[in-house]
């Protein structure tokens, strides 16, 4: 562990649980590094992830966005081409970028969006694009002919988030240079997505541990029973 690190463990008591306004204070606090820290947010959940009817997967607009300047790549055909380019998309075509993908392994961007009619095409990809996390998917908003809203969200700050194998969802909530009032809004708009989003099928406590932390920085518990408060 490095100095840094040292010094911001001091700072939290990790027998604890914090309000979610404490623990984003905290976040902050305990982001020592030279460069604009991520802050991010990592939910245990009380479902089981094998389980088809126990996904829990979505997606929601922050209201002050991740701070991060997001690459669009966009697979479209006729009319739409323009509608993206028109809209902020970095990158918008056709098959010319599944070969870039399949033989240069490129991927100078962070979220794609694809029309319907082109996932014959992009599911080429799904072997390649599913494990990052980056396939197009009609419940993430990703798979639709409306490119220009789905382009103007995802750079206004939309964020997927997608419960793991291990029943985590990890998803950015912005970053250390926020205001901290900022950072609480964005916190309790994805907390009530993922609360809205449990699964009829899951039993028992939902949410089991709600833990934020700095890109560089020590987890800090919150209370998950004061989340929405």
């Amino acid at each position: 562990m490095g100095k840094k690190y040292k010094e911001s463990v001091k700072l939290i008591d990790k027998s604890a649980l914090y309000a979610p306004s404490e623990a984003i204070e905290l976040a902050v606090k305990t982001s020592k590094a030279k460069f604009d820290e991520t802050i991010e947010l990592a939910l245990k959940l009380g479902v089981d992830p094998r389980h088809a009817d126990q996904q829990v997967r979505g997606a929601v607009v922050l209201p002050h966005g991740t701070g991060k300047k997001v690459r669009v790549l966009v697979f479209a055909k006729g009319a739409k081409v323009e509608e993206a380019q028109n809209a902020g998309a970095d990158y918008v075509g056709s098959n010319e970028y599944v070969q870039k993908i399949q033989n240069e392994n490129w991927f100078d961007f962070d979220v794609v969006v694809a029309t319907p009619d082109m996932m014959g095409i992009v599911g080429r990809l799904g072997r390649i694009l599913g494990p990052k996390g980056l396939m197009p998917n009609p419940k993430s908003g990703t798979v639709t002919f409306d490119v220009v809203k789905a382009i103007e969200e995802i750079k206004a700050g939309k964020v997927e988030y997608r419960v793991d194998k291990t029943s985590i969802i990890h998803v950015p909530i912005g970053k250390s240079s926020f205001e901290p009032q900022k950072l609480l809004e964005n916190f309790h708009t994805l907390m009530e997505a993922v609360v809205k989003a449990k699964p009829a099928a899951a039993k028992g406590q939902y949410l089991k541990s709600v833990v934020l932390s700095s890109t560089m920085g020590p987890g800090i518990k919150i209370n998950s029973a004061k989340v929405l408060e």
